[in-house]
């Protein structure tokens, strides 16, 4: 019989210092993650996994919400049994200036 979980669901992240331009960049290059970064971008709070709208399945899915974690584009944490997404756009402005912000508008750009 399963133990019941004592200590609350934690997700790893790096510190933004450590993370090259280039893990941001290959990170970005893949219009699905762009995607994921667009909605975050547009949205007004976080966002749960299961309300991002993309072509691919949920298991892919979070393949692409691991390798932006890791290349420190997004925070991801739970909330009770949900796990929750939002950019982490103050530290990449800091890191990186204007990138997020120039992905975003090209990748906007693009669909019109």
């Amino acid at each position: 019989m399963a133990r019941p979980r004592t200590t609350p669901r934690t997700v790893e992240h790096p510190d933004l210092s450590e993370v090259t331009l280039q893990q941001v960049l290959e990170a970005l290059a893949d219009p699905i993650r762009r995607t994921v970064v667009c909605q975050l971008a547009e949205a007004d709070g976080d966002k749960g996994c299961g309300t991002f709208t993309t072509p691919v399945s949920d298991s892919t899915l979070t393949h692409h919400f691991a390798v932006l974690r890791e290349a420190g584009v997004i925070w991801q944490y739970y909330q009770g049994t949900t796990k929750l997404n939002s950019l982490r756009a103050v530290e990449m402005e800091a890191r990186f200036p204007g990138l997020l912000h120039a992905v975003v508008a090209a990748a906007a750009a693009e669909v019109r």
